[in-house]
């Protein structure tokens, strides 16, 4: 049975966040063929890089949000990918709750890339969450929906170690409530941002919440295949929603996949050009 649609367009697997593992999460999303954490790795990479030269920040904090089972710090941490993590979990198919904790808590202190970087996830599926801190993907959490309401002072003030805020599919989902929140949980230090955004949102009532923060908003260069279609319906829905807001989805969307957009933003005194680190 296909996914059904969530009001986006989109189809839904919000079932698939709320089990207490991931094993189901990247089946799924193998499938699937879901990417765009990998594509968005290197440009993560590059920002942590230039965020300690020019902050001159050794151990930088990343926020996720919409981090779901701590997603990208799995693939940036581990330098692994989608198709490895699932057959990762697939191979642990039988294992206890607690033997799978085991299993990534191993492999994070074996492999880990980034460890001087703290990474925060915040999503509103809490199984999720509670996964990714436990196995130690994440070293903080934030259980909030930031659509509905400010954070709480004990959210804000996790929020507000954020050096650098980023995600891979969440814009949509949340607007520009949750990116300002976000950006304000300090009070005078703001966090640069990077968000990969399907094309069949609009990213410009966020920029320009952020230029009215003193941001500055550019879209990098290209776009990026987020997952294949789930269905027919799915398909259908988004060509549809792309066709009516003028984009042209031939040779693109039409092929089959999900589309994103990069948009980097930065403070204005910290402002650099997005740039392709390949």
């Amino acid at each position: 049975m296909p996914a059904p649609l969530h009001t986006t367009g989109k189809a839904s697997f919000d079932n698939i966040y709320d089990r207490p593992d991931p094993r189901e999460y990247y089946a799924r999303m193998s499938e699937l063929d879901y990417r765009i954490p990998e594509l968005a790795k290197p440009f993560f990479q590059q920002q942590i890089r230039e965020y300690r030269a020019r902050a001159r920040v050794d151990s930088p904090t990343v926020l996720d949000i919409g981090c779901s089972y701590g997603v990208n710090a799995a693939l940036l941490r581990l330098d692994t990918t989608i198709s490895d993590l699932a057959d990762h979990y697939r191979v642990g198919a039988d294992a206890d709750h607690a033997a799978l904790i085991a299993r990534d808590r191993g492999l994070v202190a074996a492999r880990d890339q980034f460890t001087g970087v703290r990474f925060i996830g915040m999503d509103a599926a809490r199984p999720a969450l509670a996964y990714a801190r436990e196995a130690g993907f994440l070293h903080d959490t934030v259980h909030a929906d930031l659509e509905a309401g400010d954070p709480t002072d004990a959210q804000r003030r996790t929020l507000a170690a954020a050096d650098i805020v980023i995600s891979t599919g969440c814009i949509g989902y949340v607007t520009e409530k949750t990116v300002k929140r976000v950006a304000l949980a300090h009070p005078r230090r703001r966090p640069w941002m990077a968000h990969f955004v399907l094309r069949m949102f609009s990213f410009e009532p966020i920029a320009a919440e952020l230029a009215a923060l003193g941001y500055h908003t550019e879209r990098a260069p290209g776009v990026f295949e987020q997952r294949r279609f789930a269905s027919d319906s799915e398909r259908t829905q988004v060509l549809n929603t792309l066709a009516a807001n003028g984009i042209d989805t031939e040779g693109q969307e039409s092929t089959g996949w999900l589309l994103a957009n990069l948009y980097i933003s930065r403070p204005l005194q910290n402002h650099a050009d997005p740039e392709d680190p390949h």
